[in-house]
């Protein structure tokens, strides 16, 4: 699904919330039912799917995506947060380590970040040379393009929060002991280069918001929002085109429920 609109951080409205937890908790009961029907669609039809995670430290990511895991059969999906390349990795193409995490037949992969690392933090941390990171919008698009052809549907999503928001959640990590280890040198030396990452983030919009894997932007500062719109953004990606109705039961198990278990399936639906 694509709404056509190419998207831009500067066009986010950091004002959506829900009036009330109950309402906020409706909201996400609804959705996570909906999500758990996609995922045995998925399965009985051996679909499989790519969500991508991109966004702010702090932003909400991991939240997020145990709100979308957490009524998920764990059979059928797998979290793969992602940090710096090991050097065996190093000495590979960028794009190799994230094929090693491509869903199998039936199930979900989640990358919390992702493989646009190249044209954002190893483009503003210089990791990247300046060729490499422009050649790889290019190279991005074409592998997704692969991906979907070959079945995969891919879902990005951009959590976004500003910087007054980000500053509050990092003061929230130092004085809350459970929290303090998410807190880096890394997130805090980060803050003096928003800019470079605000203006890389919109480039990598523009250049791999593609009709057939278009990045959503969703607002962070308001964390209930953002994780139902997370939801409801993979679930309507995912829906997209595909029958989520569960298919009938083999009339063989409901034969043998009924003789051997003394179970009765009178209304049970059947193939």
């Amino acid at each position: 699904m694509n709404n056509n609109k190419m998207p831009s951080l500067n066009d986010v409205d950091q004002t959506l919330q829900f009036p009330s937890k109950q309402a906020y908790l409706s909201e996400l009961k609804k959705w996570q039912l909906r999500m758990k029907q996609v995922q045995l669609a998925y399965y009985h039809q051996q679909r499989r799917a790519l969500i991508v995670f991109e966004g702010w430290d702090a932003a909400g990511k991991g939240g997020a995506i145990r709100r979308i895991t957490e009524k998920l059969d764990p059979r059928g999906f797998d979290v793969y947060p992602i940090g710096a390349p090991t050097a065996a990795e190093q000495g590979r193409h960028y794009l190799y380590r994230f094929v090693q995490k491509l869903p199998v037949p039936g199930t979900i992969a989640i990358f919390d970040r992702s493989y646009y690392g190249r044209v954002l933090v190893e483009r503003v941390e210089k990791f990247a040379k300046k060729s490499e990171w422009k050649r790889a919008f290019q190279e991005i698009n074409e592998w997704e393009r692969a991906l979907i052809d070959d079945g995969v549907r891919i879902v990005k999503l951009f959590i976004h929060i500003t910087p007054e928001e980000q500053l509050e959640r990092f003061e929230e990590r130092l004085k809350n002991p459970l929290k303090r280890w998410k807190l880096t040198h890394e997130d805090i030396r980060n803050r003096d280069k928003w800019h470079k990452y605000e203006n890389a983030i919109n480039e990598m919009f523009f250049n791999t918001s593609t009709e057939i894997a278009p990045w959503t932007v969703i607002p962070g500062n308001k964390k209930w929002y953002a994780r139902v719109q997370v939801l409801r953004t993979i679930v309507e990606s995912l829906e997209y085109q595909v029958d989520v109705t569960m298919p009938p039961l083999d009339k063989t198990i409901i034969k043998a429920a009924r003789k051997k278990l003394g179970i009765d399936c009178d209304g049970i639906q059947s193939k």
